[in-house]
């Protein structure tokens, strides 16, 4: 399903995304090598066994962003313009390789472009959950949409 024009949102409109994924540990060491993170705690195993957590964190960055890519074939694919900002990210429980994360998102707000007829601002929260249901990430996010072309 391609995503949706700004006219097919609607204010509380809650959208479970179908596509999982389970995160691995060659996509946290890959996602910090890729973003220069050396962070101990994201991939020294050694190290991660003398924490609370007893094995690496999966970067949170990472995180964040499969949980908003995993919403993207349901809402904004071929559609949106631009990513305006995300703001309100948090991450209540940790995530590990081998957790597989599901999205919601659920459609906060809607308004008119001032600046640009044929779009609207979208805002989003998403919200990502490990097999557990429990709840991983969450943000809002403001997307500049394109609104139905004309016929």
């Amino acid at each position: 399903m391609a995503g949706l024009y700004f006219e097919e949102f609607s204010v509380g409109q809650e959208i479970r995304h179908e596509i999982r994924r389970t995160v691995t540990e060659a996509d946290n060491v890959w996602f910090c090598a890729a973003t220069y993170n050396p962070a101990q705690i994201h991939i020294d195993a050694d190290y991660c066994a003398g924490t609370e957590f007893g094995k690496p964190l999966v970067n949170s960055v990472f995180t964040l962003g499969l949980v908003i890519g995993l919403s993207v074939q349901d809402t904004t694919l071929g559609t949106t313009v631009a990513n305006l900002g995300m703001t309100e990210v948090k991450f209540p429980v940790p995530v590990f390789a081998g957790d597989t994360l599901r999205s919601v998102t659920t459609v906060l707000e809607l308004r008119d472009s001032r600046s640009r007829s044929g779009q609207g601002i979208v805002t989003f929260r998403h919200e990502g959950f490990n097999q557990r249901g429990e709840l991983v990430a969450t943000c809002l996010r403001q997307a500049l949409m394109h609104r139905r072309p004309a016929q």
